[in-house]
């Protein structure tokens, strides 16, 4: 074991200060081997979730590197996200990093944060994401994005759009109504499956992008209601988001992860209950980063400029990112330096008992061939 020091890392956004309590917007906890400035260090974000003490961070400044757990303003607050001011704001870490002597920076996309740095390192490249629904601009600090070095994939997924599609429950007839239900839609009935037939399996995802696409229309119908009234944002809640098929269903994406079981454990209880991604949003933030046909919020568009060196570690029992994921990380992005790696675990690594110490050997394996401490 080496000595940690941990730093924490208080900044003000490029869109907004101090609030008035004193804490600064952007948050993170720097960590690196004691009494020492690392040349390498990783940066990780997330759209909502708080990674100031991420698994990894100690980990990899016990293996020499430093590691800065961040957090854009919208921790927490995935409800209000908008994609350029994130993007902003996580330049504010890679700066910060910068300044504090680092010559390498590693962007670490875990879960949903592959697509954010994904898009992340993309914007650094060439300014290509759209202004949010209903802006003529996109927010100027992110067309300025100091760049990164080379790229891990941990865990993650291909989007927003792409993965509130994938589980959200298609059967649901009325938004409004959280136990409307079509039964011919109905992934629990058991008339259906497991195992799923192709054709229910086509019928369900055909419906499931039929159901992002109402969303939308209808998000962009509220919005025009809205223009020259004093209100132009609303928040809603949408039910029933716990419902891959693949929850059920080990055949389709084959795996070792356990089945029935999604990240908030019983799929049926889950997509009936009250917690889950993208269950309470506002109308434009719904278009930001869920809706298919607006949202920059996707890997596939960004992996066409990932020239970074790229790593991509898929867990082997991930509940809710496939082999599929990670084998499209991989095949999209453009880099000719890239390794794909999968490792036993769930999402987080938590199991096995050794599975986050593997992961971090894994990664620290493939930066000292590529980087300097």
């Amino acid at each position: 074991m080496t000595d940690i020091d941990r730093e924490f890392v208080g900044l003000p956004s490029p869109a907004i200060g101090r609030a008035g309590a004193g804490n600064h917007p952007l948050q993170g906890i720097y960590y690196t081997p004691a009494g020492k400035k690392p040349k390498t260090a990783l940066i990780a974000s997330h759209y909502n979730v708080d990674f100031t003490e991420h698994y990894i961070a100690t980990r990899m400044a016990e293996r020499g590197y430093g590691f800065l757990g961040w957090n854009t303003r919208f921790r927490g607050a995935e409800h209000f996200f908008t994609l350029d001011h994130a993007l902003a704001e996580v330049g504010v870490g890679v700066s910060w990093l910068r300044s504090q002597g680092v010559e390498q920076v590693v962007l670490v996309g875990n879960s949903g944060g592959g697509s954010l740095m994904s898009a992340y390192h993309s914007q650094s490249r060439e300014p290509n994401i759209r202004p949010a629904y209903g802006r003529s601009q996109v927010f100027e600090p992110a067309l300025h994005l100091p760049p990164g070095d080379l790229m891990i994939f941990l865990a993650a997924h291909p989007g927003r759009p792409e993965w509130i599609t994938r589980t959200m429950d298609p059967s649901v007839l009325d938004e409004t109504d959280p136990n409307s239900v079509d039964p011919e839609l109905d992934m629990f009935d058991p008339d259906h499956g497991p195992t799923y037939s192709p054709e229910f399996v086509a019928r369900y995802r055909t419906a499931q992008v039929e159901r992002n696409d109402r969303l939308t229309a209808w998000c962009k119908e509220q919005i025009a209601a809205m223009a020259g009234r004093p209100a132009r944002d609303r928040i809603f809640s949408m039910p029933r988001t716990w419902a891959d098929l693949r929850y059920l269903d080990p055949t389709i994406d084959p795996s070792g992860r356990p089945t029935p079981m999604c990240y908030f454990g019983d799929p049926k209880h889950a997509n009936f209950g009250v917690f889950g991604v993208g269950v309470v949003s506002t109308l434009r933030t719904w278009l930001t980063m869920f809706s298919l046909a607006e949202s920059d919020c996707v890997a596939a568009k960004h992996l066409q400029r990932m020239d970074l060196p790229t790593l991509v570690v898929q867990p082997d029992a991930d509940t809710g990112v496939f082999p599929s994921d990670a084998q499209g990380l991989y095949d999209g992005a453009a880099a000719k330096d890239k390794e794909l790696v999968t490792l036993p675990g769930d999402h987080y690594f938590v199991e096995p008992v050794d599975a986050r110490d593997v992961v971090a050997d894994t990664l620290a394996d493939w930066l000292a061939a590529r980087t300097t401490r």
